[in-house]
């Protein structure tokens, strides 16, 4: 349609939001289905956070805000990344918007220029390419392959950078494979942003708190100091405290950033809601009881998907660091038929037939940009994880 902006036709909607809401009008069709493509946490937001949000109300704290956070939730995040990341940002230095998605579009919006690159690791959360795109830049995609855990190395990212790259984006532990990075295996990245001083680190660090056995989190201007005047370490309230409805995303870096960000928002949503600010500041001053207990269980569950899905013919599932994701290969599968008469050519031909034929969503490979895989998402209850991977291996046992 000729009335179209020409930069729509470069995007593509989110692959997994289009699972989900598929999922969702086959359940309302009276279909028995299990859905596991969203990632969101199936726990309920911790109370003290919502009696905040109600005092909030009460009190009459339903005004316009300042356009990127108020003051009390600013401080709150400087006091976080001093407390659990060793990283000092004065309020000035911080930036909050609606989600975490927004933080990350609004960087990009506020400094691409056509034909700036951006590189990002494969497999990546589907909505990185398509934001770098809607902002006039181009995405580079660096493959981490199954065999490499699903991350990358120093080389590549070396190989990978030209004079036009403008942002190495990064995020670990990773939406969709959950690989988490070493401090090590972030050094010898980090090693190689410094011989690169015209490229800027975005850090995605939304699964900081979901890391599972003896994995510690790092994040890259806590690895390499000499990198903090050209990082944007970006966070969020929505998977550490079941708060993804809240919308509340935030991060902090140089100044100048952070008010060009500030001046893309004032012309786009202006402030995030100011009861979920609130809310968020009682998620990040408050107790942290629910971060250990839900880590626990997503690590239970971790185990659960992975032991069921590597019994799976044709699967190979490896054991993700964190998030609440696994990225099984399915390589041994492609090229044979289901008992429903499909072709497995690629991973959207098996996330088809499985949803069809067995009534479980998930999210094909390629929408993540590292294939033959899918995305099981195991933020929902054990009975359900149970149930999916014994439709998964029938499924399986029948490709011919």
């Amino acid at each position: 349609m000729a009335f179209l902006s020409d930069t729509l036709a470069r995007v593509k909607p989110s692959p997994t939001i289009a699972v989900t809401q598929k999922a969702a009008e086959l359940k309302a069709a009276g279909r028995d289905i299990i859905g596991l493509g969203a990632g969101e946490p199936d726990f309920d937001t911790p109370e003290h956070i919502k009696l905040a949000a109600k005092e909030a109300i009460d009190t009459g704290k339903t005004k316009y805000t300042a356009v990127d956070g108020i003051p009390e939730l600013k401080k709150a995040i400087c006091e976080k990344f001093a407390r659990e990341n060793g990283l000092t940002y004065k309020p000035s230095q911080v930036s909050v918007g609606t989600g975490g998605k927004q933080i990350l579009y609004n960087a990009l919006v506020a400094t691409l220029n056509p034909g700036d690159e951006v590189i990002i690791p494969a497999p990546y959360w589907v909505s990185y390419p398509d934001m770098v795109l809607l902002a006039g830049g181009e995405p580079v995609f660096v493959e981490g392959p199954m065999q490499t855990g699903y991350k990358i190395t120093g080389e590549q990212l070396e190989a990978a950078i030209t004079p036009k790259t403008k942002w190495f984006m990064f995020n670990s532990p990773s939406n969709p494979s959950g690989a988490g990075y070493s401090w090590d295996e972030l050094k010898e990245l980090t090693d190689v942003l410094m011989r690169h001083p015209h490229v800027w680190v975005m850090t995605d660090d939304m699964y900081e708190h979901l890391v599972f056995g003896d994995f510690k989190f790092c994040t890259p201007a806590e690895v390499e100091p000499a990198l903090y005047d050209r990082t944007l370490t970006c966070n969020g309230v929505s998977k550490a405290y079941a708060m993804t409805g809240w919308r509340i995303g935030y991060a902090a870096g140089p100044e100048t950033l952070i008010r060009a960000m500030g001046k893309v928002q004032s012309q786009s949503t202006s402030n995030p809601c100011s009861v979920s600010q609130w809310a968020a500041v009682a998620a990040l001053n408050g107790p942290q009881d629910y971060v250990t207990s839900s880590r626990a269980i997503f690590e239970r569950r971790r185990d659960l998907v992975v032991a069921g899905l590597n019994d799976c013919a044709g699967i190979v599932c490896p054991v993700p660091e964190g998030a609440f994701y696994v990225y099984p290969s399915i390589a041994d599968c492609i090229g044979k038929t289901s008992e429903g008469g499909t072709l497995i050519a690629n991973d959207e031909a098996f996330a088809t037939a499985l949803l069809e034929e067995t009534g479980v969503a998930v999210v094909f490979g390629a929408a993540f940009g590292l294939s033959p895989n899918f995305r099981i998402s195991y933020a929902t209850s054990d009975a359900a994880l149970t149930e999916a991977c014994a439709r998964i291996k029938s499924f399986c046992s029948k490709l011919k």
